[in-house]
């Protein structure tokens, strides 16, 4: 019978410590996602945003707003909320990064560059592949050994 390798010197313990450590983590940065708020103000004041995790919460238009061109207004919107929005981003990735670092392998770094995520994810297909070939051909090689 074959051994386990290197799996058999895995610590279990201090594998589920990490993993509660992760859990709790992921908690903590949970509950400080739902207080991030984006916030912008075109430099007149006349359009406000406040953007949040569900989406657009508060758009303030002051009156003198509404006596621009609809063209002018719907501009001055659309950056805001833009402005808004990327400060929510910038807050997000904060939260994120207090959580699980700065480091290449964390979840910040993909959702700032969605490339290296694809990679990753593609790496992560491979190697599922590569170990599926594997236990394929194991269980094969069981199956005609056993003459099934």
């Amino acid at each position: 019978m074959q051994g386990f390798g290197e799996f058999a010197n895995i610590d279990i313990d201090k594998l589920l410590k990490g993993a509660d450590g992760q859990l709790a983590r992921m908690e903590e940065s949970q509950k400080n996602l739902e207080s991030c708020v984006g916030r912008a103000r075109d430099e007149q004041g006349l359009v406000a945003v406040e953007c949040g995790q569900e989406g657009v919460r508060e758009l303030y238009l002051h009156p003198k707003a509404l006596r621009l061109s609809t063209g002018d207004l719907a501009d001055l919107i659309k950056t805001a909320l833009n402005d808004a929005t990327q400060d929510l981003n910038v807050q997000v990735t904060e939260v994120m990064s207090a959580a699980f670092g700065d480091s290449d392998d964390s979840p910040t770094a993909y959702v700032t560059n969605p490339d290296a995520a694809l990679k990753k994810i593609k790496e992560a297909e491979s190697s599922y592949n590569r170990t599926f070939d594997d236990v394929m051909g194991e269980l094969e090689r069981i199956r005609r050994r056993l003459e099934l």
